[in-house]
């Protein structure tokens, strides 16, 4: 059953674009693929708005609410796009059923923006065999980028792995005697993250890791695995995990006076998400990673790209707290999308769209950090090169230096 924004479920609303729409002329259509008219684009995506990880629905309200703001200016192209956002609650049997709505009853052009790394999984080979495009959703492991086998599935987040070798060369320049302990989501999420960090400390891995520790996404808590990870020796604590269990991992440190060097994965970077709820008292000093801006950083106050993301967050999601991060990977991710549907132009077939969205040249999005772009090609689906790391001040998190290729 389809519910109101609010309550956080299965959504469909016929949305808009950031960039003022060029109308074509309705003589000019060409023959199109299902899902597409001459007044509209049928997209369909799945977003987790109950379930374990629920706090980040703000990802998926994000879309919805700019391709409203994109249909209010008349559309792409001459065309309303009408996005269907079905809740996953982030479990893959849920996502397979809500996919198959998509494609077989609600005949979508294609599936874009979907949130997740286990339910993306869980329509990787469903969706490559149907030829539906599944296009720039929010997944950083690596089985996603195989344009050999799955030429269909085409994400935009970057790297997990990559992203785990930045922190083994963090701890080798800054602590080279660094006891490491790791707590792990046991998904393609986490054991990418583990496995970009060993390769990343290469021969030292087998020395400085002391732990080794993973759990389940519903896991009630995660304290013992914590206490496991202090009882090693372990000075240098790590997650790669969810939001959810990062804040309790950093809320189990403080309470058993452990003071390790931190390091949480870009996932569970957001302040109100994740650093509210561990107590912000014990967050100083963490360290992540990121590409895109933080609506609530000073740093950004005047940027453009964040004023514009301001003034859409305050019509189109009046009750948006800025300090959620997760809506701007959302916005992001729907901003790329309807550059790809404007570059398609009155060629809207599934093969015109796979063809704009694979080949992206250094596309700049609103709201990532400046100096990183976007881009990709039909053999090599990376869309990310680079990030920054970044370190919690005890109120915002603090750029590290120069941007990081990866």
């Amino acid at each position: 059953m389809r519910t109101s924004i609010t309550r956080r479920r299965a959504l469909a609303v016929t949305a808009s674009a950031l960039a003022a729409p060029m109308l074509l002329p309705r003589q000019a259509r060409s023959a199109n693929d299902e899902g597409v008219t001459d007044s509209e684009i049928k997209l369909g995506t799945t977003a987790t708005y109950s379930g374990p990880v629920s706090a980040i629905a703000s990802y998926g309200e994000a879309q919805v609410a700019y391709f409203k703001m994109i249909n209010d200016r008349g559309g792409i192209n001459g065309r309303k796009v009408n996005l269907i956002s079905l809740d996953n609650a982030f479990s893959p049997p849920k996502t397979i059923e809500q996919t198959r709505r998509l494609v077989e009853s609600d005949g979508v052009f294609a599936v874009a923006g979907a949130l997740g790394t286990p339910t993306n999984a869980a329509v990787q080979k469903y969706l490559n065999s149907k030829k539906v495009p599944n296009l720039f959703f929010t997944s950083g492991s690596e089985r996603f980028n195989d344009p050999a086998n799955f030429p269909w599935i085409v994400p935009l987040y970057p790297s997990y792995v990559a992203q785990g070798t930045i922190y083994a060369r963090f701890l080798l320049a800054t602590k080279p005697d660094a006891k490491i302990g790791v707590l792990y989501e046991n998904d393609d999420l986490g054991r990418d993250y583990l496995r970009g960090l060993k390769q990343g400390l290469g021969d030292k891995a087998s020395t400085m890791i002391v732990a080794e520790m993973s759990h389940e996404i519903t896991d009630p808590t995660i304290d013992s695995a914590v206490i496991s990870i202090q009882a090693a020796g372990a000075n240098a604590f790590l997650q790669f995990t969810n939001q959810r269990y990062a804040a309790q991992g950093i809320r189990k440190a403080a309470t058993s006076n452990w003071k390790p060097l931190q390091i949480i994965c870009s996932n569970a970077a957001s302040i109100g998400q994740t650093l509210v709820p561990a107590g912000i008292e014990n967050c100083k000093g963490i360290i992540s990673a990121r590409w895109e801006k933080a609506p609530n950083d000073p740093a950004f106050a005047n940027d453009p790209g964040v004023e514009e993301f301001k003034r859409f967050a305050s019509q189109y999601m009046p009750r948006y707290n800025l300090d959620d991060l997760n809506a701007v990977p959302g916005y992001n991710c729907a901003c790329a999308i309807a550059e790809v549907l404007k570059r398609c132009g009155n060629e809207l077939t599934r093969e015109n769209l796979l063809k704009q969205a694979t080949s992206l040249r250094e596309l700049a999005l609103p709201m990532l950090l400046n100096g990183i772009t976007v881009s990709n090609s039909p053999t090599n689906y990376a869309a990310f090169h680079a990030m920054e790391l970044i370190q919690f001040d005890g109120e915002k998190w603090v750029g590290q230096g120069d941007v990081i290729q990866i």
